[in-house]
């Protein structure tokens, strides 16, 4: 969850790369796309994802690999947005299969996850 929760804050720490794609359509919306490479010296289940932006600024959804399980492709979907001490962090987290396309496939919901009495400390 701390990948999750940190960025878009932990690209800028060095040996993050960041490359601009072609924007992506989905649901009626229009969504810049960024592709990341990870440094090696921060452990993460990927090392190159896309993040896909809406128009208000916020993360709508981010494709991986999952290295660690034969590269399985997954569309992560973020929602429900809410602020904290100043910050948009996203509570609803869900992890769709996808196509070799960059289609997300509706089932099987692979994994659901919703945050709530979030704190910085």
């Amino acid at each position: 969850m701390w990948t999750y929760l940190t960025q878009p804050f932990t690209f800028t720490l060095p040996g993050f790369e960041a490359a601009e794609l072609e924007p992506w359509r989905e649901n009626g919306e229009q969504w810049r796309r960024l592709r990341v490479v990870w440094p090696g010296y921060l452990a993460s289940l990927n090392t190159v994802l896309t993040i896909y932006v809406g128009d208000d600024g916020l993360i709508r959804r981010e494709d991986y690999d999952v290295e660690i399980m034969g590269s399985s492709a997954g569309a992560h979907y973020m929602s429900d947005c809410t602020q904290i001490a100043g910050i948009m962090l996203p509570t609803g987290h869900r992890i769709l299969p996808r196509t070799p396309e960059g289609q997300a496939l509706t089932e099987p919901l692979l994994i659901s996850i919703e945050l709530s009495e979030i704190t910085f400390a």
